[in-house]
């Protein structure tokens, strides 16, 4: 296909391109957060299994409206015995069938305990979308955070190699003593150190990211949002209508009605039974009728009603407590979103643009001679520490919307 002069040529070309890494960047795809809502939705175990939970309580509720099933009896008496009773000729056959009666509201008991179990598992089924969404939500905005400390490791990285250079000329100029060059080319490797750092950081971040859809490879690139508003306002929410208390008073009310069920369980039921005796002597038939029930002298279930009522009780303190840490996540998650658009204020307001104006205004006057090289490492410190806040801010208001619309969630 190449000529045998041509090979070394495609190969150095092939060599280059890999070496520039074009293939990451040609693979990369965008990523929105709503794409990876809907890819963590569409591929979450945790939904597929509070979606599969809600089928088996569906089917437990459709199995306890079933009343109990019919019984056949075949019976043969006298045979075998003695005298006239030594064959079949005496004996008597009877063939009939039975039916359990459930007294005392046992079927309609069942049946309300499996609506409410089924209730449950459908609140858990929105439960787990809502924590996904949130975990979704936070771990986008980490991978952003990852990406910019990524950007400001080799803008800050950049500056530094240029400080170096121009602090070994002003050096060579005799402007400078020779330890600020030392001190110029120390600071500038630690840059570079804290790039790799930031790689493997990004790297990670996006990986902890993709995982949630059970993808392999973290080659996406990231979408930066526009500022999210807040989705919900907070003042609407009520706190006794939050997913996690709409849970528990289900799970009071499922205790509530597991109470009723084995309090039904302990009455008795009856059992009708009908059939036809055949009297192999005389060829003649018969009706059987009669009627069976338990005695509850020894067993009323009492066990099982004392446990129940035990579960309520613990059901209605764990609505409380519910309750309680709504109203607190709700007023923790307010208190950090105005925190965190405060700080973001003031960092995006203030301190950044003064702590920009700071380094070039020491960068110029250090080149020109006006200032020492430490002053130019203090305004560049300052303004990375800025840079750094400020990311941290945006996480934070990140985290604090996920954690206010995860309360908020219906």
């Amino acid at each position: 296909m190449f000529s045998r002069h041509a090979r070394p040529a495609v190969i150095g070309a092939v060599v280059v391109l890999v070496g520039l890494g074009a293939p990451p960047r040609v693979l990369a795809e965008p990523l929105t957060l709503a794409d990876a809502l809907a890819r963590a939705r569409a591929g979450s175990p945790l939904v597929t299994a509070a979606e599969a939970a809600v089928a088996a309580a569906e089917g437990r509720a459709r199995q306890a409206g079933r009343p109990p099933n019919p019984e056949a009896g075949l019976q043969s008496e006298n045979f075998a015995g003695s005298g006239p009773y030594g064959d079949f000729r005496s004996a008597e056959t009877t063939l009939s069938v039975s039916q359990r009666l459930e007294l005392g509201g046992k079927r309609r008991a069942r049946q309300t305990a499996a609506v409410a179990e089924v209730e449950v598992a459908r609140l858990g089924v929105s439960i787990a979308r809502a924590d996904l969404d949130q975990e979704v939500a936070v771990r986008y905005a980490e991978a952003l955070a990852a990406r910019d400390r990524l950007t400001l490791a080799r803008e800050t990285a950049q500056r530094a190699e240029s400080l170096s250079k121009a602090a070994a000329t002003l050096v060579e100029a005799g402007r400078e003593p020779p330890l600020r060059a030392m001190r110029a080319e120390a600071v500038s490797r630690e840059a570079a150190a804290a790039v790799t750092a930031a790689e493997a950081e990004a790297v990670a971040a996006r990986r902890a990211l993709v995982t949630l859809w059970n993808e392999a490879t973290e080659a996406v690139e990231l979408v930066e949002p526009a500022a999210a508003p807040v989705v919900v306002p907070p003042a609407l929410v009520d706190p006794a209508e939050t997913l996690d208390v709409r849970l528990a008073r289900a799970h009071r009310l499922t205790a509530r009605a597991v109470i009723d069920r084995e309090r039904a369980a302990a009455r008795p039921d009856l059992t009708v039974q009908a059939g036809v005796r055949r009297f192999e002597q005389t060829g003649d038939r018969a009706l059987v009728v009669g009627f069976s029930a338990p005695i509850p002298v020894f067993d009323r279930n009492q066990g099982a009603v004392a446990a129940a009522r035990a579960d309520a009780a613990a059901a209605e303190a764990r609505e409380r407590l519910a309750l309680a840490r709504s109203v607190r996540a709700l007023r923790d998650a307010r208190a950090s979103l105005v925190a965190a658009d405060a700080r973001l204020d003031a960092l995006r307001g203030k301190i950044l643009p003064q702590a920009r104006t700071a380094v070039d205004l020491a960068r110029r006057g250090f080149e020109a001679g006006k200032f020492s090289l430490l002053d130019v490492l203090d305004a560049q410190t300052a303004l990375i520490t800025a840079q750094t806040d400020l990311i941290a801010a945006r996480l934070e208001r990140a985290k604090a919307l996920a954690a206010l619309e995860r309360v908020a969630a219906q």
